[in-house]
């Protein structure tokens, strides 16, 4: 770097602890360097002294001077960054809260969460890296698909797990997704409603809308409403599963004639359509935010900033983060 840099926080980063910022925007920058420049007030935050656990907050402006380290594009990780990285740095960098009770992860697009054929390197045996001093290891809680980037709560103790997942049966979270899709929904917003039955296929297993009363069918039902648009061709949605089946909401989204862009089970585009140019073909589906009870008290609100694949295309399209901000 040249020079002294101003950056702005982004509404994604509310909360991080300013050495979790640090550490997502320059991998390579070591903490004691990072504290050494906190000491000596080189590193500000809106033009005061900060310290490591400083929480920093959308719109505030961090003082970085140079560095002499590489600045990891969009603060986000790549596949390449986890394969070369020990799991423990990995689970560091993808952090964005927590407490004695509670991690919440911004999990990249392509990292599994569980094992199976193929995989070989997943979210649950990361976790191996973070065994506590009794010898517990943190526990997942619920799912995301591998190619679905974003928020993944992970329980740091046996009670606390149990009081998670009673929350999501109990549906008392909230998960909110941003996805884009091909085409725009006839309705601004809508609930989609219908069945669910899995498919056993060469390619994997696969997801498709069944009749009521077929074997083995589920009840799925998710909610949308259109954010933004570009023309008739492209739409952001947010979307909320309030059931959580297998791929859900991508079958949703292809249900209503608007499959998600880069999905490489359900969309299926016509032969005169092309794919946008500029953008990466890769699932554009992100876990953006979960509000659900904290195990002890209160409420865990966590949001997670989009991978850098899906940030290219909003900027690609013009469109604005803040859109897709809701204050509940």
């Amino acid at each position: 770097m040249a020079g002294v840099e101003q950056i702005k926080v982004e509404a994604g980063e509310a909360g991080m602890r300013l050495d979790r910022w640090f550490k997502a925007h320059y991998p390579g920058l070591g903490f004691g360097h990072l504290q050494k420049l906190l000491r000596s007030g080189q590193v500000r935050v809106d033009g005061g002294r900060a310290k490591a656990d400083t929480r920093v907050e959308p719109g505030q402006m961090v003082r970085v001077p140079p560095l002499g380290v590489d600045k990891q594009g969009e603060g986000a990780l790549t596949g390449r960054t986890i394969r070369n990285q020990d799991d423990g740095d990995v689970l560091a960098q993808m952090l964005l809260y927590e407490d004695p009770k509670v991690f919440v992860f911004n999990k990249p697009a392509g990292l599994a969460v569980q094992g199976g054929s193929g995989v070989s390197r997943h979210v649950d045996g990361m976790l191996e890296a973070w065994r506590n001093k009794k010898g517990e290891k943190p526990r997942l809680v619920h799912r995301l698909d591998r190619d679905t980037s974003g928020v993944l709560v992970v329980a740091r103790t046996r009670l606390a797990a149990m009081k998670i997942s009673e929350a999501f049966r109990g549906r008392d979270a909230k998960k909110t997704y941003w996805a884009l899709v091909k085409g725009v929904p006839k309705k601004r917003e809508d609930k989609i409603s219908t069945w669910l039955v899995k498919d056993t296929t060469p390619d994997g297993d696969r997801m498709r809308v069944a009749q009521h009363g077929e074997r083995g069918a589920d009840h799925a039902v998710s909610y949308y409403r259109i954010v933004e648009q570009a023309a008739q061709s492209l739409a952001w949605l947010e979307m909320e599963p309030y059931t959580g089946r297998t791929h859900q909401l991508r079958v949703h989204a292809a249900y209503i004639g608007c499959p998600i862009i880069g999905d490489p089970k359900y969309f299926e585009a016509d032969t005169n359509w092309d794919f946008p140019g500029g953008m990466q073909n890769r699932l554009h589906l992100h876990a953006r935010r979960i509000r659900i009870p904290h195990p002890d008290q209160g409420v865990i609100d966590v949001t997670a900033p989009l991978p850098p694949h899906m940030r290219q295309s909003w900027n690609l399209l013009g469109f604005d983060e803040a859109s897709g901000e809701t204050e509940e």
